[in-house]
């Protein structure tokens, strides 16, 4: 391994950082494909940013699914890691990737086949909304195995503490996703006006472009660790683990997505505008979640690590202190969104109707802004101790509430339609809450159950024989 980095010991605020700004880019950098496409199909009108809004919520439940050997891959090859056990790193790397080329290819059939189908959930409104939404399903999903393999790829890097790397290689997959965008939408030259089919195409070079480079540096290069593809046979122990650690996330990664696009269907009743405004603010709101992932990404890497070196008084500090970062990183944006949501949301929609909505929209969820970092970052501490049923459990469960809390909130008598987007925004206030006392009862429970102890029973022993006991550790 050419470039892990050990986690178990040093500056824990410094590590940290170093580890969550690149992944934080990496983050940023896949948020702005789409806010791309977003800036530039809103020059087309809201009709084109609802299209290919509804299609993304297609795009977000196959990234969802692959979090699967995601997820399995940054705590697989973390904990090995953290045990110096190199050669179980690269197992959980290649069937990470070998799991993730079956799930991708399986997801892009499903995706090409059943597209006038999978559209036909949202009921959008038939002609240009509905036939652009179809379009740019089909052409985006021709690139899923490069969208979701990516990610894996990405996995294995935060797993070794290299998170810079897979940074520069996104970012020139965003900076091609840029020049082509308006090239590919608008035409220029001898280049035709392909509109939103533009953006669907812009979106697969870059992605395709971005696994190319994978390929040549992890796999050619081998500048992290020899993936030793060749060799590569399938161990079920292995594979079992991704999946045990991979898919609890992976499903309630699903469910969100599967429940947002419930709630998709029922703002539909209020006009496509209302679909428009929803989809660019959740890409707005993505800056927020999208930060703190960074951060809760480099906690789980960091934790995994320490935790396969038993090392729990430093995974506590590393917990405390993103906590406080988190809080911080939650209170900018809240102010963001309360006070510059017009600045804001006009770079996407100008029409004056949907400009409106969408500063309220704002408004709604700047309230949950902190809570829901705290969740995402808790999500990352859980993760790097491998138990990642707890925050998944806190996600389907409050998250489904969302259905049943929009029905009620939404009704004539009470908030309407905004009383969909109050049903959001106080959800992620209790998910936050709840999770993060689940978490601070785990690690108080272990303190007193191992630390607690030891020195209970090491202050039963006579002060002469500890000393010796310490010279002879020493």
């Amino acid at each position: 391994m050419n470039k892990a980095i050990d986690l178990t010991k040093g500056p824990i605020f410094k590590q940290l950082f170093s580890l969550a700004i690149p992944i934080i880019g990496t983050s940023l950098m896949q948020m702005a494909y789409n806010l791309t496409d977003m800036i530039w199909l809103g020059q087309l009108g809201s009709d084109a940013v609802a299209s290919v809004g509804s299609a993304g919520f297609y795009v977000w439940l196959g990234m969802s699914i692959l979090l699967i050997t995601r997820i399995g891959a940054e705590i697989g090859v973390s904990q090995s890691l953290g045990k110096q056990d190199k050669e179980k790193a690269g197992k959980f790397a290649r069937h990470s990737l070998f799991w993730a080329l079956v799930l991708s290819t399986a997801i892009m059939l499903i995706a090409l086949i059943f597209t006038p189908e999978l559209i036909s959930v949202f009921r959008l409104s038939e002609g240009v909304v509905e036939n652009g939404s179809i379009s740019y399903l089909r052409i985006v999903s021709l690139g899923f195995i490069f969208t979701f393999i990516n990610p894996t790829f990405q996995g294995i890097y935060n797993g070794v503490g290299n998170s810079r790397l897979p940074f520069y290689y996104l970012l020139v997959g965003l900076g091609l996703n840029m020049i082509l965008d308006p090239l590919l939408i608008f035409g220029f030259g001898f280049i035709p006006e392909l509109g939103i089919e533009g953006a669907a195409t812009a979106t697969v070079i870059a992605q395709l472009v971005v696994f190319i480079i994978f390929m040549i540096r992890f796999v050619w290069k081998k500048e992290i660790m020899d993936p030793q593809l060749k060799h590569f046979k399938l161990c079920r122990d292995i594979t079992k683990s991704i999946f045990k650690l991979g898919s609890p996330i992976a499903a309630e990664s699903s469910l969100f997505a599967i429940f947002a696009l419930i709630l998709a269907r029922m703002i539909t009743q209020w006009g496509d505008t209302p679909i428009a405004v929803q989809s660019v603010g959740a890409q707005i709101e993505a800056l927020s979640w999208m930060t703190s992932s960074g951060f809760a990404t480099a906690l789980g890497s960091f934790t995994g690590q320490n935790y396969g070196a038993g090392n729990w008084d430093r995974i506590k500090k590393g917990y405390l202190t993103t906590i406080g970062i988190g809080v911080v990183l939650g209170g900018i944006i809240t102010l963001a969104f309360l006070f510059l949501g017009e600045p804001i949301f006009s770079l996407f929609l100008k029409e004056t109707t949907a400009l409106a909505m969408g500063v309220h929209y704002l408004k709604i969820l700047a309230i949950s802004q902190i809570f829901m970092i705290l969740e995402i970052i808790t999500r990352g501490a859980f993760n790097g101790i491998g138990k990642t049923v707890p925050p998944s459990l806190v996600g389907i469960i409050f998250t489904g509430a969302r259905v049943p809390a929009a029905l009620i909130l939404s009704s004539e008598k009470l908030l309407g339609m905004f009383g969909i987007w109050w049903a959001i925004s106080l959800s992620s206030i209790i998910k936050g809450l709840v999770l993060m006392t689940w978490y601070l009862i785990v690690l108080k429970k272990h303190n007193s159950g191992s630390s607690g102890l030891k020195s209970k029973l090491i202050s039963c022993i006579p002060n002469r024989l500890r000393q010796q006991i310490r010279i002879e550790q020493e």
